[in-house]
């Protein structure tokens, strides 16, 4: 009864439609009973009779329909996690089987590092027909004293996307992350000890990654790409080769030149189970964001990988980097990141490409400047056969410009919703969710935004009153003036740095001439007199 009350509530915003609904039934109920009391019946009466019977009809239609919709906003809203501090009606009472994200997309997203788990991180909240292939490309690096004991493949970046796929993400990061300090566990992570109990109790890796779903609750899925080892190797502009991922965009900045092409060596790796069939079954596929030469392009180079993808019916999609990487895309463009991958791979590999408006405080892209990083630029007009969309996909975290995962997930999600429409499929289940499920995102963004400025404009208002003397510019660009000047002094600490370095060098060949004591320079001048002797003997002789 409590939970039935609930649906008054003035937050719910169903009484509108249950009015709406009883107005009908009224007007309906009038008009029928205008017509069994009536004797005589004039056209101006019939035609009054008629408007309203069909008013009330109409009424009771779309209060019926509105209805329907509210609830479903409801249940939607009712198990979106992301809401903090929720107003609106629980309906967790009521029935609703959450098998509704079950019928959802079938998403593969493709790639490796923190881009991979910033996508999945955002479309876990649609669907639970999520997959991610994860590169698996350490191979060559220093191994850990826990990989090398436990006789572990490098599955750093498939521990990171399991953490993000799963249902609550803060103690399973820290789990996973943690590394022992004591006893005869020091330095074992937690995560690498896990995987080698689960290989053991499955008997392969990849069983034990897949079935990681039952033990850390996941929404969906991670495949690493394959179970071969994968070395990735670097082919320089200038023809030098550089055989270690980590060293990769060192020895590029030393050479000063650029990445010609990328390949896999041994070049026959597998895909590892899983991993085709799960290409082909998919709706739509995601590449990307992520360090294009090292975490993006190696995994569609396994073999059968870049085939499976352009034989697919399904969206493929390409998320734009917002940063140039240093060594290894400096100076590129969205063109470039686009090309390289064709390039690599040949063209139907992508068909949308998401970048972002590069809207982006310009304080906080000088810091990147410092470290050889800059916005890509958004040239678009040297790819051809890609349709192109611009959205609003960069935030600011801890000072630091990342995708956000919101506003990548309800983009892609946006495009399958409009593929669903193409297809006529505007009253299927899937749609209904997947356009609600936007819809009350965006209402859900706007609470938080208005929130967010009301906050501000107190606290605004607190440093208004505390800080009368200083001026409207400087409350207003505080911030900014801040950022730039934290910028600045991160430039003078590495010109600092450099500068020492260079001082340590001087040091270095100063200490290595020592001077020389004078019995060396008279072993020196023997020779040399020993020599003058020779010719002078060799002149009399002649």
């Amino acid at each position: 009864m409590k939970g039935f009350m609930q649906w008054f509530k003035s937050s719910s915003k169903m009484k509108r439609w249950i009015f709406l609904i009883l107005v009908g039934i009224i007007l309906a109920c009038y008009g029928l009973a205008e017509i069994l009391v009536m004797k005589e019946i004039s056209f101006q009466e019939v035609g009054k009779v008629i408007v309203v019977f069909v008013l009330g009809f109409i009424s009771i239609v779309l209060g019926l329909i509105f209805l329907n919709k509210r609830t479903l906003e409801l249940l939607v809203e009712a198990t979106d996690e992301r809401m903090d501090n929720k107003k609106n009606v629980n309906v967790k009472s009521l029935i609703f089987n959450r098998t509704v994200y079950e019928q959802g997309p079938n998403i593969v997203v493709i790639g490796g590092g923190t881009g991979l788990n910033t996508v999945l991180s955002g479309l876990k909240n649609y669907t639970n027909n999520l997959t991610a292939i994860v590169t698996v490309s350490d191979y060559g690096e220093t191994i850990t004293n826990s990989r090398r004991e436990l006789e572990l493949l490098p599955l750093e970046d498939v521990k990171d996307s399991i953490v993000a796929l799963a249902s609550k993400e803060g103690q399973i990061n820290k789990l996973f992350n943690y590394e022992f300090t004591k006893g005869k566990l020091k330095g074992f992570k937690f995560s690498d000890i896990y995987f080698s109990a689960m290989k053991d109790i499955n008997g392969n890796f990849e069983d034990s990654i897949i079935k990681s779903n039952e033990v850390v609750n996941m929404i969906g899925k991670v495949i690493p790409v394959t179970l071969d080892e994968m070395k990735i190797v670097a082919e320089l502009a200038n023809g030098y080769m550089v055989e270690e991922k980590a060293r990769i965009p060192e020895i590029v900045s030393e050479k000063i030149t650029k990445i010609n092409r990328i390949f896999l060596n041994p070049s026959n790796c597998r895909p590892a189970p899983g991993v085709i069939d799960a290409i082909k079954n998919a709706d739509c596929i995601i590449i990307g964001p992520g360090s294009l030469y090292t975490n993006v392009i190696p995994n569609l180079l396994v073999n059968g990988v870049a085939k499976a993808i352009k034989e697919s019916s399904s969206i493929k999609v390409y998320i734009s980097n917002i940063m140039t990487e240093p060594g290894q895309t400096d100076n590129y463009s969205v063109s470039d990141h686009l090309n390289a991958i064709i390039e690599h791979c040949g063209n139907g590999i992508v068909d949308y490409c998401i970048y972002d408006t590069g809207e982006v405080i310009p304080e906080f892209i000088k810091k990147y400047n410092i470290e050889g990083q800059d916005l890509v630029d958004q040239d678009i007009e040297r790819v051809k056969g890609i349709k192109f969309l611009q959205r609003n996909l960069s935030m600011v975290v801890n000072e630091h410009i990342r995708h956000d995962p919101n506003a990548i997930a309800s983009s892609i999600i946006e495009l399958i919703c409009d593929d669903l429409k193409y297809q006529d499929k505007q009253n299927d289940p899937q749609y209904l969710m997947l356009n609600n499920k936007l819809r009350e995102d965006k209402r859900i963004d706007k609470i938080k935004k208005s929130m967010v400025k009301k906050e501000k404009r107190k606290q605004h208002g607190k440093r208004e009153k505390t800080q009368k003397s200083k001026s409207k510019f400087s409350n207003k660009y505080s911030d900014r003036i801040a950022a730039i000047r934290e910028a600045d002094e991160i430039a003078k600490l590495k010109m600092q740095k450099e500068q020492e370095k260079k001082e340590k060098k001087e040091v270095k060949k100063r200490t290595t001439k020592k001077e020389e004591t004078p019995e060396q320079k008279e072993v020196k001048q023997k020779p040399k007199s020993a020599r003058g002797m020779r010719r002078n003997t060799k002149k009399k002789e002649e």
